[in-house]
C-alpha cells in the first residue's frame, strides 16, 4: 500500500465495460514501503469510496486493486481508505 494526495479528477467517455460508472483519480504518491521506488511520481486511481481532491489516501496496487468486483477488471490501483486530517 502506498499513500498519496489526490490531485485531480480524470474523465475517461470511453473505457473497459467493468469501469463503468466508476471515478477516476491521479494521486500523487507520497509514501512507500521501504523497498518500493517512485516517490513523487502521479498514479491513476479508481475510487470507489468519495475521495477528493486534495484528501490523503490510502492506495493498494497490483492484484488486490484490480479484485473489487465480482468480475476482474483491468485496474492497478485502488483507493481503500481516505486519511483523517490531522488537529
Amino acid at each position: 500500500m502506498v499513500i498519496g494526495t489526490v490531485i485531480s479528477s480524470i474523465w475517461a467517455t470511453r473505457k473497459e465495460e467493468g469501469l463503468t460508472g466508476v471515478k477516476l483519480l491521479k494521486v500523487k504518491i507520497e509514501y512507500l514501503e521501504p523497498n518500493e521506488s517512485c516517490t513523487n511520481s502521479i498514479i491513476v486511481a479508481v475510487d470507489r469510496i468519495g475521495a477528493g481532491t486534495g484528501d490523503k489516501v490510502i492506495v493498494t496496487r497490483g492484484t488486490p486493486a484490480s479484485t473489487f468486483n465480482d468480475q476482474p477488471v483491468p485496474v492497478d490501483a485502488l483507493i481503500i481508505g481516505i486519511i483523517d486530517p490531522e488537529d
